[in-house]
């Protein structure tokens, strides 16, 4: 940077002013990432060698203040379990899962209440007695065990406080107010053995502890401190960045007699701000990504002076899939929720599998095919457990409920991954805790260290690595409790408050960092992303049981002092900075919605001489043309196969098919492309219709070639319910069909065979002579013209042909509705260019593959329509005017013969190409 920058100048400093007695000088940061930094810069400004001074973070120094270590989120919330259960009767004990959703937020005013050194008792009981003001109305006979409880929970939180205080205190632990607290309290011990300088830089927003300990160290004349504060923000009273360091200027002692350092005039120089406007979150990675290509492209691929600021940490995954390949090093420093952790969500998935499997039957342990699947194909496993052939099996044979037994058995190949993944969970909490743990150490295994991806998934695994591991330290502690439900609700309590830390190389390549994260940097180049208002500044919300009136009160922090601290962070950001570059979802409206952030205004109304302001809204490339249909020119070899197709037989269904859209019979006939197999949880209708053709064709076999009686079909009513169950096993393999939809179905189809058979033994009552001549038999016959380039082989499966009262009838069982109109024709000419045709071309062709072995016979074809059974059989019926004919004879099908060579010419002409239809 042409400009130095702060840690530069400090490390200036400390060799001036401490060059003999740097072994004696503690600098403390406000937190522990700037100590690189800054190392960095003193070994710039030094020719020899030289033993370095102790560099700490602010936290680290408390710490040693206090003599206490720290304990860290998960710990704490289990630490305070212990002290609730010990305080607390045992009828009104809460389960681990809902104490949790207090917990967490009690423990965080707790931590308030001692950072700001105030006096516990008197806050907490100002409280309680809200709390009964705010139930005054009720008296106290009327009041229900609901209120009762409410107002016990606030009486007591005194007790839960200082029982957690001395608790930890014994074990020589605490979190950070209560180490503060102590500190504090240890201050002047610590002061009388100590002979160290201490040296404080980069500061802000301090708390009452951290006021006074710094306020002591200076009154002694043993400590400095350096704030790093621009003059127009500082002497701007209305200017939030400047408010803390406004009150430590004319409110501490020391500046009554020292100068206030370092001021300085950094913001009013000259800057390039880019404002981007763009829709949605997504939309700012990719922004993000496409300029820190620019850059790299503009300076050798040098990013060691930029910095990607994310406003909001959901936006970390969508940047680094966006960045570009020229981005060779990367420091990743922010705290990301393992809400969205891969890892996390790996684990979640294994326990809705097996809480699942044994709210079932705990015994035979029946997982659901969807949780299976979820794990199996989940990216940290599916490259290791080598599943594939077991994922086939599943959707092949319509695995819906599968027992543990059986998933052993299909999975052929032995896996150890596999095996610890589908390991029952029917044992103590503590053995599937370790059984987690092995997972994760076995992902980790496979995952390489040299791999930039990969170095990031093994920190997503390692923190959730972390979490089980403290769990299992607690439940081997807690053996009372021992339930996986329970173990399931404390999981996910716990990863709430878990934080994945990456490792990087912080000197070099592109910084990515979080808000808090940029305290005492400064970068040449700054992206800030998610400058909206409830991201950045974060807004009005709070997770606190004190009121906004009482902490403004006891003086603690509101979201005014949160929302200064971020105005501060923002302003250093664009402080030595020259490009900066502020992008915010401009979406009002919707689920990703968001408003611009009050900064980009106060940039604009306060714009600066010297501020080279740029707005820009970048809108997604949107096509002129939503969709453009595929067009598939036929090439030789495309015409082969279509001949092929032509020797083998065209089947009436891939006829209509080609009508229905060229491009889907290029896929499936030309192509051969199938249908991926999936399970079908629920059974669809062409699976019903499979079910139904499949149960008539067993009950009509025995009745082949000769007259049906009454007494046949009488039969045929005893076997339904066996023949369906059979059709369904031999088609749905092992789906479900005991409950649900698919039990509906079932049902279904029963009645549709049922009402078929009582709709013929109401024929056969009414003297109908019916001989079965074929069901469901293929049949094929050669359509020779000039006009084609070869004989054409028709080929199709006749669900049913039967001689009735001396005319052969021609049956196509539908399970759909098909009413008379659809089977009739009252003009020949353009048959194949309508599609609402498919069940004429279907049928004629049923009839003309039939023609030759009627022996004069006439012959009908038509439909029977389960969803239409009433309507009986509907014959195919042309009907150009008054007069309709549904006799087929040599006249209909030379007219029908004429349209289908229409269509094969089409389907042969190599002028055509395959076009797609979009309606």
């Amino acid at each position: 940077m042409s400009k130095p920058t702060f840690l530069h100048k400090l490390a200036h400093e400390i060799l001036k002013s401490h060059s003999n007695t740097l072994l004696d000088l503690v600098v403390i940061l406000p937190n522990k990432r700037a100590k690189v930094f800054l190392l960095a810069e003193l070994k710039k400004s030094v020719s020899d060698n030289i033993f370095a001074p102790n560099i700490i973070s602010i936290e680290d120094f408390i710490q040693d203040i206090a003599g206490i270590r720290s304990i860290d989120s998960v710990e704490l919330l289990f630490e305070f379990y212990n002290v609730y259960l010990s305080v607390t009767e045992k009828e009104q004990q809460e389960s681990f899962e809902s104490f949790a959703n207090w917990a967490k937020t009690l423990l965080q005013d707790f931590n308030e209440i001692d950072r700001y050194l105030l006096e516990p008792n008197k806050i907490l009981k100002y409280l309680e007695n809200i709390k009964e003001i705010e139930h005054w109305a009720v008296a106290v006979e009327k009041r229900t065990d609901l209120i009762d409880n409410y107002l016990r929970f606030w009486k007591k939180l005194p007790e839960y406080y200082h029982a957690l205080y001395t608790y930890l205190l014994d074990k020589g632990l605490g979190y950070q107010g209560l180490i503060y607290r102590e500190a504090v309290q240890n201050l002047n011990h610590f002061s009388e053995n100590n002979n160290q300088q201490f040296l404080f830089a980069g500061f802000n927003a301090l708390n009452q502890a951290e006021e006074k300990i710094i306020q002591h160290l200076l009154a002694l004349d043993v400590a400095k401190i350096y704030w790093d504060i621009d003059e127009t923000l500082l002497h701007d009273t209305f200017h939030d960045a400047g408010l803390f360091q406004r009150k430590f200027k004319s409110e501490w002692i020391h500046y009554k007699t020292h100068p206030y350092e370092w001021i300085v005039n950094d913001f009013t120089e000259a800057k390039n701000i880019h404002v981007i406007a763009t829709s949605k979150s997504i939309g700012q990675a990719k922004i993000t990504g496409s300029i820190i290509e620019k850059y790299a492209a503009e300076n050798n691929a040098n990013l060691q002076n930029v910095a990607v600021v994310l406003g909001e940490e959901n936006l970390l995954l969508p940047l680094l899939h966006a960045l570009p390949e020229s981005v060779n090093a990367l420091n990743i420093t922010m705290g990301f929720s393992s809400k969205n952790n891969p890892a996390q969500l790996l684990i979640a998935k294994l326990f809705k599998l097996h809480t699942n499997a044994l709210s079932r039957n705990g015994e035979s342990y029946v997982m659901y095919y969807k949780d299976v699947l979820d794990i199996l194909t989940h990216p940290l496993i599916e490259p290791y457990v080598n599943a594939s052939g077991l994922v086939n099996k599943i959707n092949k044979n319509n695995y819906t409920f599968i027992t543990h037994k059986k998933i052993t058995e299909l999975q052929a190949e032995s896996n150890v991954l596999f095996e610890m993944l589908f390991r029952k969970w029917n044992t103590t909490s503590v053995t599937v805790l370790e059984n987690l743990s092995q997972i994760l150490l076995q992902i980790k295994a496979h995952l390489s260290h040299d791999n930039e991806e990969e170095k990031i998934t093994n920190a997503f695994v390692y923190s959730v690595y972390k979490v089980i591991n403290k769990m299992i330290t607690y439940f081997e502690n807690h053996t009372n409790i021992d339930d996986i439900k329970t173990l399931q609700a404390i999981y996910k309590q716990v990863i709430d408050v878990a934080d994945v830390s990456f490792e990087g190389e912080p000197l070099s390549g592109l910084q990515i960092m979080g808000v808090l994260e940029s305290r005492v940097l400064d970068f040449e180049t700054v992206i800030i992303t998610s400058v909206n208002e409830g991201k950045f500044p974060a807004g009005k919300s709070t997770n606190s049981f004190i009121p906004y009136d009482v902490k403004k009160e006891y003086e603690l922090p509101t979201y005014k002092e949160k929302d200064a601290i971020y105005t501060y962070h923002f302003y250093h950001l664009l402080q030595r900075a020259k490009n900066i570059y502020l992008l915010y979802n401009a979406d009002s409206e919707g689920f990703d919605a968001g408003e611009k952030s009050r900064f980009i205004t106060q940039l604009e109304v306060e714009k600066q001489p010297n501020h080279n302001l740029t707005f820009q809204y970048f809108n997604p490339d949107v096509p002129t043309i939503a969709y453009q249909p595929m067009l598939v020119p036929k090439t030789d070899s495309v015409i082969d196969r279509l001949k092929e197709i032509a020797s083998n037989g065209f089947s009436p269904s891939s006829l209509t098919t080609y009508i229905r859209n060229p491009i889907q019979f290029y896929m499936q006939r030309v192509l051969r492309i199938s249908e991926t197999d999936e399970v079908e949880e629920n059974v669809a209708v062409n699976t019903l219709g499979t079910i139904i053709h499949g149960t008539l064709e067993e009950l009509y076999k025995p009745f082949i070639g000769r007259l049906l009686t009454t007494a046949d079909i009488e039969s045929c009513f005893q076997k339904i319910d066996a023949e369906v169950l059979h059709q369904f096993k031999e088609v749905y393999k092992e789906g479900e069909i005991k409950k649900g939809r698919n039990l509906l179905a079932f049902e279904v189809a029963k009645r549709n065979v049922y009402n078929f058979l009582k709709l013929e033994k109401a024929a056969l009552e009414n003297g109908d002579q019916v001989q079965i001549i074929a069901l469901e038999q293929t049949y094929e016959r050669l359509l020779e013209d000039n006009r084609l380039p070869i004989p054409v082989l028709i080929k199709g499966n006749v669900d049913r042909i039967e001689l009735r009262d001396g005319k052969i009838r021609i049956i196509d069982y539908k399970t759909g509705k098909v009413e008379q109109k659809n089977v009739t024709l009252k003009n020949w000419k353009g048959l194949t260019e309508d599609i609402k045709n498919d069940k004429i071309i279907q049928i004629l062709a049923y009839a003309f593959m039939f023609e030759k072995e009627t022996k004069d016979l006439e012959m009908e074809a038509g439909i029977i329509s389960f969803k239409n059974l009433n309507a009986g059989f509907l014959p195919f019926t042309f009907k150009p005017e008054k007069e309709a004919q549904s006799v087929i004879n040599a006249e209909v099908m030379k007219a029908y013969l004429e349209e289908i060579v229409v269509l094969l010419q089409t389907i042969f002409n190599q002028d055509i190409a395959f076009e797609e239809k979009t309606n």
